[in-house]
């Protein structure tokens, strides 16, 4: 990944949120959206029939949100619901992504 970045949290209830965030000219927004395919398309690879709300007992939901700003930048947020096993399996993937080193 060379234009998102990543922040883990985790809420009161347990629940863990995988936030992806970049803000980029336009040049780069469609390299950015290439790295948001890459993700969803292993999310639905590895975890097909876990899609959905975490509680109805799924391992991973997301939220896209993209946005043009003044000046021609594009910000683009892709925010995960992630269970446990998922988070673990996003770090195998995505190494260096959550901060810990590649």
């Amino acid at each position: 990944m060379h234009y998102l970045t990543f922040d883990l949290s985790e809420d009161d209830a347990g629940t863990l949120t995988i936030e992806a965030l970049a803000s980029t000219p336009a040049a780069q927004h469609a390299a950015v959206m290439a790295e948001v395919r890459r993700i969803l398309e292993w999310a639905r690879a590895r975890f097909p029939d876990t899609h959905g709300p975490l509680d109805e007992g799924m391992d991973w939901d997301d939220d896209l949100q993209v946005q043009v700003e003044d000046g021609g930048w594009h910000s683009v947020a892709l925010t995960l619901a992630a269970s446990a096993r998922f988070a673990e399996a996003f770090r195998e993937a995505f190494p260096g992504a959550l901060g810990e080193a590649d």
